[in-house]
């Protein structure tokens, strides 16, 4: 559709559906949706990419003295909020880009940072579909404050009236159908008010879009139940935390590029060299796909979560599973990948290092069979098993040792997030938690 089609169509939708306000939205590097929002008088201008805004308000974008950035809307993100405001307003809202005044994309501007690395793919044949797998929490609010007291007792695909939240997540698909988002699945989680909801794969860039999307509608579905929804990925000891596993693929001339039925384990070298690219860098991405302190508390043993670097076909814990099948139904699925990380950012780490692998001829060797938790120290050294970082400060070390990071986000958002990243890391290690007052100061 031209251009010109596509604004007069949602100019159109704003008159004929009332809409009053228009949010341009857009991701800092931290992953945090920000927005400008226009009076439905301006949309026209806005829709045209003139709307100015300070950019050295947001946190790690530019400094003061080059602040001025525009919003270039993508006209096909357009959507009309599936719920109103003060009674009987309608909001919409357009995903955008950001755009420097001169017009070329801004080097800040994660989306852009992960058109570039789908256009690396492009340029050599092709295209990454993905399938988010993302798992949250509702917890209860008391006197308008959130909790991490849950409203269930539910555990996996269990029902009600033992899970309680059935409602609410129903209420979150439908309003994510209305938002244009294709939901596979939906269903209770292991931990109890754990959640997950799976999505049709798409292209890259239109994914990222759709779990910003998933955020900010849960979020508000929740709030309207007087819920609590969090991304973040441990928000409770004991139980296990909430991941976004990665379903992937490549596609070449439209099919899908990682089977081969003659090749080792059905898979194309193609599909061996991505799995031997991801396993090359999951330590250095590691930092973007979990960026929180929080992220490597759910990255521990015995709770689903993976630690280990491989690659299996028949268990869940290694870092990477190939289910086996057939034809276009091959995928790898990245499991250390947290819900809390910038989407854009961690799309385009994980394309780059697959096509690393590809690029490079890497073999990930044989699939890892066997419980990798129930594996001895020895047994992991003789399969050459190597772990994940251990905490924040450890994966961005091995962020800032990888010269794929930087090529792939480019010096400004690489420098940018190590900086931002390694302040929360210095504020959390010089705080005093309650565990260190149980634990010493009766014995010390």
């Amino acid at each position: 559709m031209a251009r010109s089609d596509a604004k007069a169509r949602i100019l159109e939708r704003v008159e004929r559906e009332k809409v009053k306000f228009l949010r341009l939205q857009f991701t800092d590097i931290l992953g945090q949706v920000k927005n400008v929002e226009v009076p439905n008088g301006r949309v026209a201008d806005a829709l045209d990419g003139q709307v100015l805004f300070d950019g050295s308000s947001i946190e790690g974008f530019v400094r003061i003295e080059e602040s001025d950035m525009f919003l270039r809307p993508d006209l096909a993100t357009f959507q009309v909020f599936p719920w109103t405001y003060n009674g009987s307003e309608r909001v919409a809202r357009i995903i955008c880009d950001i755009a420097a005044p001169d017009g070329s994309p801004f080097a800040g501007c994660p989306r852009s940072a992960l058109k570039r690395a789908v256009a690396y793919a492009a340029d050599r044949g092709y295209a990454l579909n993905a399938g988010p797998e993302a798992e949250f929490f509702l917890f209860q609010r008391k006197n308008g404050e959130p909790t991490t007291d849950t409203h269930d007792a539910g555990g996996y695909f269990d029902l009600t009236p033992i899970d309680l939240g059935e409602d609410v997540r129903r209420e979150i698909v439908l309003a994510l159908e209305q938002m244009g988002l294709q939901v596979e699945a939906a269903h209770h989680e292991v931990a109890p008010g754990q959640h997950e909801v799976d999505f049709r794969s798409d292209d890259a860039v239109t994914t990222a879009d759709n779990i910003s999307t998933f955020r900010f509608v849960v979020k508000n579905v929740a709030v309207r139940n007087n819920l609590h929804a969090t991304f973040m990925p441990k928000p409770i000891f004991g139980i296990n935390g909430s991941g976004l596993h990665t379903h992937q693929t490549l596609l070449a001339k439209g099919r899908n590029a990682f089977y081969d039925a003659k090749g080792e384990w059905r898979l194309s070298p193609v599909a061996l060299g991505y799995i031997g690219g991801i396993l090359q860098h999951a330590k250095g991405f590691c930092a973007v796909t979990n960026p929180l302190v929080n992220s490597y508390k759910r990255l521990v043993p015995g709770y689903e979560a993976p630690t280990a670097i491989a690659w299996s076909q028949r268990n869940q814990s290694p870092l990477v599973r190939v289910a086996e099948a057939h034809g276009d139904d091959v995928r790898v699925e990245l499991r250390m990948p947290d819900p809390s990380c910038n989407p854009y950012l961690a799309l385009a780490v994980m394309l780059r290092s697959g096509l690393d692998g590809v690029e490079r001829k890497l073999h990930p060797g044989p699939p890892v069979n066997k419980n990798i938790y129930k594996m001895s120290h020895r047994e992991r050294r003789h399969l050459r098993i190597d772990e994940l970082p251990g905490n924040l400060s450890e994966a961005l070390d091995e962020f800032e040792r990888d010269d794929l990071m930087r090529d792939t986000l480019g010096d400004h958002i690489f420098d940018h997030f190590l900086e931002a990243k390694r302040a929360e890391w210095d504020s959390y290690i010089r705080h005093v938690s309650r565990w260190e007052i149980e634990r010493y100061l009766d014995t010390y």
